[in-house]
């Protein structure tokens, strides 16, 4: 989880690989209003997001029936998102992908092929609830390479005992 540009699609997928789990971008659960409305730089709202929301639910949902893994990424920006999100799965896991602005929106201002454009970065962080009294959160900063931000993850769930 993390605003846009942080790694959450570089990161899940490099953790995806090493759990032997498939990886899911949020991105592509969105509707195409949801894309229309951020690649002309409108914010979305929490009624553009519900329905995104409720499809990777659904998704986790899925995983779990079936007793697979899986690792999405997914912005999950407020408590309410998170919420619906681990909504009666009490093994849902968040790594939080943290940087400052500055870090983020050079990241964001060099990706290539993206619809989020960095003008909205901002209204990222303003949306972003920090998860500083959720258990399952694991704050994971960006500032190292994937890699290590990957170890880092999995040594974190390890320790809790989501990992064995």
């Amino acid at each position: 989880m993390g605003v846009s540009g942080c790694g959450k699609s570089t990161v899940g997928a490099l953790l995806a690989e090493r759990l032997g789990w498939p990886f899911e971008d949020g991105d592509a659960f969105h509707p195409p209003s949801n894309v229309a409305k951020m690649s002309a730089g409108t914010p979305l709202t929490d009624d553009d997001r519900w329905p995104w929301l409720a499809a990777i639910a659904a998704r986790i949902a899925r995983a779990r029936a079936a007793g697979e893994g899986v690792v999405i990424g997914c912005s999950a920006l407020k408590r309410a998102y998170r919420d619906m999100l681990r909504d009666g799965h009490a093994d849902v896991r968040f790594l939080h992908l943290t940087g400052t602005p500055e870090l983020i929106m050079a990241r964001q201002a060099a990706r290539t092929g993206h619809f989020m454009p960095v003008s909205l970065i901002a209204s990222q962080f303003a949306t972003l609830e920090l998860p500083e009294t959720e258990a399952d959160v694991i704050d994971l900063d960006v500032d190292p390479e994937p890699p290590a931000i990957v170890a880092r993850a999995i040594a974190a769930l390890r320790r809790r005992g989501d990992l064995a």
